[in-house]
């Protein structure tokens, strides 16, 4: 009986192996395309002279390189005239502005120039409330495993906001990031909240409140959903779908790039979980 046991498995073993077959996936089924990212950060307390615009190209599933873009003529101007011009770096893809100037509710618009294309989008800066206190609550969720980090601001009541929370724990080197708008906190006090069972005392967690636009909100929540943020996804990841931003090509409407131009005061805070 063993014996036949035996031979019975040997003939399924042969059958299975004889019916391996290797299959390629073509997952790179889309041109490569200019990703523009331009985001302009202006952090409370500071100048916000210091300013980079990256430019790549998207890249297949398996290629792990990010192709970077050089020979790019990059400049911001804005409403009163002030042009601003962004000089590739020795870092290549990567485009510098030394002397940006940043004056809250004030329009500005980018334009890049690149391989016979013109590529524009206009922004204004918002402003973002500061950080008011940050707490935490250990020991709760579901298996009561879990601590709570509450980052507590209050919005100022005589505009419509829109914000984005950007947090950073260092057991992770994706961040997660969470797009809140005022229609239900007008003036009062309201918190970004962040989860996890992997929070641990010592570690370091960076909190970065923004103020964005309606636009960029509403970009940022499609971001999000796709990339699955609430379960540890990041929307600076390759999206399952092509989300187009606020950037246009002038020259040819239909090659339009990804990313997105966005300027926004921003307040930043480095807590030790304890």
């Amino acid at each position: 009986m063993k014996n036949i046991s035996f031979i019975i498995a040997l003939i399924g073993l042969i059958f299975i192996s004889g019916c391996e077959k290797v299959v390629d996936i073509d997952l790179n089924t889309m041109e490569p395309k200019l990703v523009i990212d331009a985001a302009i950060k202006w952090q409370k307390g500071t100048l916000g002279n210091l300013q980079t615009i990256k430019l790549s190209y998207t890249n297949s599933y398996y290629d792990s390189q990010i192709p970077t873009v050089s020979g790019a003529t990059i400049f911001i101007t804005d409403s009163a005239n002030n042009v601003f011009n962004f000089v590739e770096s020795n870092v290549a893809g990567s485009y510098v502005c030394s002397n940006f100037i940043p004056v809250l509710n004030r329009n500005y618009t980018l334009t890049v120039n690149y391989n016979n294309s013109t590529y524009t989008a206009t922004e204004t800066l918002k402003s973002v409330p500061q950080i008011d206190r940050i707490e935490q609550v250990n020991n709760v969720g579901f298996t009561g495993e879990s601590t709570e980090i509450k980052t507590y601001y209050t919005d100022n009541g005589t505009t419509q906001d829109y914000y984005l929370f950007k947090f950073k724990p260092s057991f992770t080197a994706i961040p997660i990031y969470f797009a809140q708008e005022d229609i239900s906190f007008q003036g009062n006090q309201i918190f970004g909240l962040y989860r996890s069972d992997k929070l641990e005392a010592g570690q370091n967690f960076e909190v970065t409140l923004s103020g964005i636009s309606r636009q960029y909100y509403n970009y940022m929540r499609i971001l999000i959903s796709i990339s699955g943020n609430n379960t540890g996804g990041s929307p600076f990841q390759s999206p399952s779908a092509t989300v187009r931003g606020n950037i246009i090509n002038t020259t040819n409407e239909a090659n339009y790039p990804l990313g997105y131009f966005s300027l926004s005061e921003q307040d930043y805070r480095n807590y030790i979980v304890n």
